[in-house]
C-alpha cells in the first residue's frame, strides 16, 4: 500500500512517478541549479513563473486537488499524534517514526573565548580573509564605551556535521550547524547576552564546497548570519547580500544597547523597548530557505536589571536557563526510501514538511516540575504557521480539554501585562514568550498542540466540515484574525501533537511572579509621533515570481532612504490573494496601528513588533522609529521560500531621508 504525505491512498504507478519526480529534482539541485535564475535559464519556469508541468521534474505535475481529511493519527503512515496533511498531494510522505520516545534537548548556552587571532580591527580585515561591509559603527560613536575588541568574545564556526539524534527510527542526517569550540550543533548554542555589555562574534565559514558530493543536495555553502532583531549596525546586522564563501570569516559586532541610546533617549536608550527573545540564522540571498532548513540556527536571549533571568529579582520572571527553554519549531520532509533530510527547490510556494521537530528533534518529551515555565516559542519555518494550544486528557475517557496559559511577549518583546489565552498564533520567524502553570496538573501528562489547519505555501486553510469544531466561535482561538482565518481551527486531539510534557507529581518551590496577579512589564513606547513620510509596500506575483510593489530583489538597488533619527508610517498591503505574508523589518521594531483600518485587538498584535502577518487583501498600518544607526537594511517575507525567489528590497538609513512614497 502507498500514500502521499495527506495519508491518501495512490497507485503504486503513482507512487513510482512520485519518488522519480522527487529524485529527478533533487538531482537537479546537486547539479547546482539552485536558484531561480538557474530555472529560467533552462526553460523549466514557464511565463507565469510555473514551474513546467512535466512529470518526473515538476512538483505540480500532479493537479493541485487535495483533501482536508487527515488519516487516523498512529496510521500507516503517520507518527503518532500528527496529522500527514502538510505538504502538496503529490509529494512522497516521510518514513514512519515514533512520537514522544526523545526527551526535548535543551539547548546549550554558548562557550566565550578569551581572545581572537586575528585581533578583531575596526576595519575589516580584508587581508587575513575577513569579508564585513563597513567598519564598526558602534565604536566610532563612543570607543570607550564600545571597544573595538569588547570583554565578551566569541567565535562560531559553521561546519557539516553528522547526527542521529532527531528520531531513532531515521539514519543519521547530515547538517549544517554553529560550533563554539564544543562542536557542531543545530540548533546553534544559546546566547546569553546582557544589556550594556558589548561582544563581538567572529562567524567562520568551514563548510564544504557545493561541487562535494557530501553537500547532501542542497544549500549553498556561502553564509551570511543575521541577528534577528537586534537593534544593531549595518555592518553587523547579517545582510543577505553580504555573504562569504568558505575559508573567510565575518567579526559582528553586537552592542546590546538599547535604541535612541545616541538620540531621543540618550545616553542609555529607551528601557520600553527592550528586547529578550531574538535568534541569528543564516541569511544568505536566494538561499536563506535552504540553509536555515539545513539547520543554521539558534537563540540569542538577552537581559537586564529587569528581565534578569531569576525568578528571586527584577520581574521575577522563572530562572534562565532551568525554567526558561527556548523552543525551536520546524517542520521538514525525509525521503521515503533513504530516509535522509530532503529539500524540494522546485517547490516554490512554500514548503510543508510532515514531521514536527522541537529543538532538533522529531516529536520530544519534557519532563517538568508542577510549577510556572516561561518557554521561548520560535517558528523557523520555512513556510508553515502555527496555533498552539495546551491540550490535556489526550486517550483518556471523555474529551480533550484545552488548557489556558498566559502571553508574555511577542516577537523579542515583553507585553506591558501577561495576557491569558487559549491559543497563540505564530508564523515563520515569529517569536512569543509564554508562562505555562503546570502546578495544577501534578501527575498528569499535556501536549502542546497545533491545530491550525495549513496545505500549502499560502498559509492558513478551512478545515473539512467533519473536523469543525460544532461551536464556530472564536473563543478557542485568539489568533483568528480576520474572515480568511475563520475556520481553520481544528478541535482538541484532532491537531498536531508536537511536545508532550510529563508533569512531575512531587511539589516544588516557585519564586516566580504569578502571571494571573497582572504583573507589569515593560510600557509601550508612544506612537503619537507625526510621521516624517508614509510609504507604501505592495505584496504581489509578478510573472510568477513574488515581488515588492512589483519589483524584484536587487543587491545592487536601494529602494528609498530613511532619514536618521525619524517616525514613519508604512502601509503593507497584499495583493496576492489566499496567500499569507509574516512580513520582517529589520533594525527597528514596529507597532501595529491597525488592520484594514481597525485597531488590532489580537493579543499577539498588541505588543511590538519585528514580523507582522499580512493576511489575504489586508492592508496593515506600521508605526516606526529609526535611530542611532546608519546603513543598509532589508524588508521582506519570511516565508523565507518567498524571500528566496525575490520578495524583498533593500532601503538605507542616511542623514536626510528622501520622500518616495512608495517605493
Amino acid at each position: 500500500m502507498y500514500f502521499n504525505v495527506f495519508g491518501e491512498k495512490v497507485s503504486r504507478r503513482r507512487y513510482k512517478e512520485m519518488c522519480e519526480a522527487a529524485k529527478n529534482r533533487r538531482e537537479l539541485i546537486a547539479a547546482g541549479l539552485t536558484s531561480r535564475r538557474d530555472l529560467f535559464k533552462m526553460g523549466l519556469l514557464t511565463a507565469s513563473g510555473m514551474l513546467v508541468a512535466k512529470s518526473g521534474l515538476s512538483a505540480r505535475a500532479y493537479g493541485q486537488t487535495q483533501t482536508n481529511n487527515p488519516p487516523s493519527s498512529g496510521g500507516t503512515n503517520t507518527s503518532p499524534g500528527t496529522n500527514q496533511n502538510c505538504v502538496p498531494g503529490n509529494q512522497t510522505a516521510s518514513p514512519p517514526t515514533r512520537a514522544f520516545i526523545s526527551p526535548l534537548p535543551i539547548i546549550p548556552l554558548a562557550r566565550t573565548v578569551s581572545a581572537l587571532s586575528p585581533t578583531p580591527t575596526e576595519n575589516p580585515n580584508t587581508a587575513a580573509g575577513e569579508v564585513r561591509a563597513a567598519p564598526f559603527q558602534a565604536p566610532q560613536i563612543d570607543s570607550t564605551r564600545f571597544p573595538v575588541v569588547p570583554a565578551t568574545l566569541y567565535k562560531f564556526t559553521q561546519k557539516q556535521f553528522t547526527t542521529s539524534g532527531m528520531s531513532p527510527d531515521l539514519p543519521a542526517q547530515t547538517l549544517w550547524g554553529f560550533d563554539d569550540g564544543t562542536g557542531p550543533r543545530s540548533p546553534g548554542p544559546t546566547y546569553q547576552a546582557f544589556y550594556g555589555r558589548p561582544q563581538l562574534t567572529r562567524n567562520v565559514n568551514a563548510l564544504p564546497n557545493i561541487n562535494q558530493v557530501n553537500n547532501t543536495g542542497f544549500g549553498m555553502p556561502s553564509v551570511s548570519t543575521h541577528l534577528h532583531n537586534a537593534h544593531n549596525p549595518s555592518e553587523s546586522d547579517g545582510n543577505p547580500c553580504d555573504f562569504y564563501p568558505a575559508g573567510h570569516f565575518c567579526d559582528q559586532y553586537y552592542p546590546n544597547v538599547l535604541a535612541g541610546f545616541n538620540s531621543d533617549h540618550a545616553p542609555n536608550g529607551d528601557i520600553s523597548e527592550s528586547l529578550s527573545t531574538l535568534w541569528y540564522h543564516d541569511h544568505r540571498i536566494d538561499f536563506t530557505s535552504q540553509n536555515t532548513y539545513k539547520g543554521l540556527a539558534g537563540f540569542y536571549c538577552l537581559f537586564n536589571q529587569f528581565d534578569t533571568g531569576s525568578d528571586q529579582t527584577g520581574f521575577r520572571l522563572p530562572s534562565f536557563p532551568q525554567h526558561d527553554i527556548p523552543l525551536m519549531f520546524n517542520d521538514k520532509v525525509f525521503d521515503p526510501t533513504t530516509g535522509q533530510l530532503v529539500f524540494d527547490l522546485f517547490n516554490l510556494d512554500g514548503i510543508l514538511g510532515d514531521k514536527f521537530l522541537v529543538n532538533g528533534v522529531i516529536q520530544p518529551f519534557l519532563n517538568v516540575e508542577p510549577r510556572r515555565y516561561r518557554f521561548r516559542m520560535l517558528d523557523t519555518g520555512p513556510s508553515r504557521f502555527y496555533e498552539f494550544f495546551l491540550t490535556g486528557n489526550v486517550g483518556g475517557a471523555g474529551s480533550p480539554t484545552t488548557n489556558p496559559y498566559f502571553l508574555i511577549g511577542t516577537d523579542g518583546n515583553l507585553i506591558p501585562n501577561p495576557i491569558q489565552v487559549q491559543s497563540v498564533r505564530i508564523g515563520p520567524a515569529e517569536r512569543v514568550d509564554v508562562i505555562i502553570d503546570f502546578s495544577k496538573f501534578a501527575g498528569k501528562t499535556l501536549y502542546l498542540e497545533n491545530r491550525l489547519n495549513q496545505l500549502n505555501g499560502q498559509g492558513p486553510a478551512a478545515v473539512d466540515s467533519q473536523l469543525a469544531p460544532q461551536n464556530s466561535s472564536t473563543t478557542e482561538c485568539s489568533g483568528v484574525l480576520n474572515s480568511a482565518n475563520q475556520g481553520a481551527i481544528k478541535p482538541a486531539g484532532a491537531g498536531d501533537l508536537i511536545l508532550k510534557f510529563n508533569v512531575s507529581g512531587t511539589a516544588c518551590i516557585d519564586n516566580s511572579v504569578d502571571p494571573a496577579t497582572n504583573p507589569s512589564f515593560y510600557q509601550l513606547p508612544s506612537t503619537t509621533a507625526t510621521p516624517r513620510i508614509v510609504r507604501t509596500f505592495k505584496f504581489d506575483r509578478l510573472n510568477g515570481q513574488w515581488s515588492i510593489n512589483g519589483q524584484f530583489m536587487d543587491c545592487n538597488q536601494f529602494r528609498f532612504a530613511v532619514q536618521q533619527n525619524s517616525a514613519e508610517h508604512w502601509l503593507l498591503t497584499n495583493l496576492t490573494g489566499d496567500w499569507t505574508h509574516p512580513v520582517h523589518i529589520h533594525l527597528e521594531e514596529h507597532q501595529i496601528m491597525n488592520r484594514n483600518r481597525v485597531a488590532p485587538t489580537v493579543p499577539t498584535d498588541l505588543g511590538r513588533k519585528d514580523v507582522t502577518q499580512l493576511h489575504p487583501n489586508e492592508r496593515v498600518e506600521l508605526f516606526f522609529r529609526f535611530r542611532d544607526w546608519l546603513g543598509k537594511y532589508p524588508i521582506h517575507c519570511h516565508n523565507v521560500v518567498h524571500e528566496d525567489h525575490a520578495m524583498m528590497a533593500l532601503w538605507h538609513v542616511v542623514p536626510q531621508g528622501d520622500n518616495v512614497a512608495v517605493p
